[in-house]
């Protein structure tokens, strides 16, 4: 089972929770927004989505 985490960029506050919170080190800030640069690493514990106040982030199980 695969997880693909997505980062609405037009929603994100770039307050750095995810980056922050995330066990496996997925995201990154790149221009003061989070994007997930290793998104194959995603366990989809969801962790970035509860902390993201934004709603900005969503995980697909694929």
């Amino acid at each position: 089972m695969a997880f693909i985490p997505t980062v609405d960029a037009a929603k994100c506050e770039g307050c750095e929770e995810c980056v922050e919170v995330c066990p496996v080190e997925v995201f990154e800030m790149q221009d003061d927004k989070s994007v997930p640069v290793n998104a194959d690493e995603c366990l989809g514990c969801e962790s970035c989505v509860e902390v993201c106040e934004a709603d900005a982030i969503t995980i697909e199980e694929i």
